[in-house]
């Protein structure tokens, strides 16, 4: 397949990402430790569920970051001329 991207290094991405699900682990544990007795739900939720947003939205940006730090990867520079400006095809 000619126009098959490289495929992600996903134990590097799982690293790069490890602090942030701690990050969000906490948050989330956190907004339940906080909430009084009786409305640990209803005091909760909102938080922990902002918290989760965040993860997702953080982990889906970092992914598409390195798919295309990948593509960049696999192209090489593009020929230039010696004065350093780029040749007009």
């Amino acid at each position: 397949m000619p126009d098959a991207l490289p495929r992600l290094d996903r134990e590097k991405l799982m690293q790069e990402l490890l602090a942030e699900a701690e990050r969000t682990v906490n948050e989330v544990a956190d907004a339940v430790d906080d909430a009084p007795g009786g409305r640990v739900i209803r005091d909760s939720e909102e938080k922990a569920r902002d918290s989760l947003d965040r993860f997702r939205r953080v982990v889906y940006e970092r992914v598409l970051q390195a798919k295309v730090d990948a593509a960049e990867a696999a192209f090489p520079p593009s020929a230039q001329r010696g004065d350093g400006q780029e040749e007009a095809s």
